[in-house]
């Protein structure tokens, strides 16, 4: 039975040909199921097959809901080696629905080499719009939202983390990534050597869940708050930080600060010039620190 959902893109078919079939990237619930919407249930209900991170775990959600169409594993181990096959019953006709185990599909999960596939064979791909951790996690925040970027995870080793951040330090749009709760406290305490103590971050946590906390601070007010309380170590973190605050014109600067500044910097990372150069010049060091920033 073919799915009476509306899409935009519509697709013809020469005579005696069948009509491929679509690819419907559904979004399910972060945490409350209440956020499962109608029309994905509808596509989740009328799909021949359902792509799901993995199974297991999406038939519990799959079952709260009393959906019963099959399903297949489709993740990062197997996916594009599927994705081959799951094309090919596309285009002999078959609509299918692709699922992550929460949230929207892609978003730091996989599904994008099925995507790609399917429109590339010229297959429809309809997207199911529902939650999504790191828009609500914007949304709720507090800090501008015109223009952002998402990092999604970070590496997991400290050498690659800090690099990224230190990368990062100069991105000038509110940014968000994805953490694990148990480098969650790693990573703040990151972020507060790197960007120094004022920079303000928030600490979006089991969002739309029993326990959901959304927590902003100064970095340094952040990291002993996480610190003190284990707690704000679990569940699944989204970190929202606020873009470098624009320097300060260098101009401003006393010339010898600057000059001493420049110095430094060719020899020091920016944080320790930054330090130095204010215990020698009397300027202040964070304005140091954000004018030796915005040099890069």
């Amino acid at each position: 039975m073919r799915c009476i959902t509306s899409c935009t893109m519509v697709v013809t078919s020469s005579p005696g040909k069948v009509m491929s079939g679509t690819l419907y990237v559904v979004a399910t619930p972060i945490g409350n199921l209440q956020d499962m919407s109608p029309r994905a249930l509808e596509v989740l209900r009328t799909v021949a097959l359902i792509a799901a991170e993995d199974t297991r775990h999406s038939a519990r959600l799959l079952q709260h809901f009393g959906v019963s169409t099959p399903t297949t594993a489709c993740h990062d181990h197997n996916e594009r080696d599927k994705s081959v096959r799951l094309v090919e019953r596309m285009l002999a006709g078959e609509d299918m629905a692709l699922i992550s185990d929460a949230g929207t599909p892609l978003i730091s999960d996989p599904g994008y080499h099925l995507v790609r596939q399917a429109r590339e064979a010229g297959v429809r791909v309809c997207p199911i719009p529902g939650a999504c951790a790191l828009i609500a996690a914007l949304s709720a925040a507090g800090l501008p939202s015109d223009r952002f970027a998402f990092e999604g995870f970070l590496p997991a080793k400290a050498h690659g983390r800090r690099q990224r951040l230190q990368a990062l330090a100069v991105e000038p749009r509110t940014w968000m990534l994805y953490e694990a709760p148990h480098r969650l406290l790693e990573c703040l305490e990151d972020m507060l050597d790197i960007f120094g103590p004022e920079r303000q971050v928030v600490l979006a946590r089991e969002l739309t869940k029993t326990f959901e906390t959304i927590k902003g601070a100064p970095i340094a007010e952040l990291v002993e708050w996480v610190r003190a309380d284990s707690d704000q170590q679990r569940g699944e973190c989204v970190l929202i930080v606020e873009a470098m605050p624009a320097p300060e014109e260098s101009e401003g600067l006393n010339p010898e600060a600057q000059r001493v500044l420049d110095i430094l910097l060719s020899e020091l990372p920016v944080k320790q010039a930054a330090a130095l150069a204010a215990q020698i010049t009397g300027e202040k060091k964070n304005r140091l620190y954000q004018v030796a920033l915005g040099k890069g």
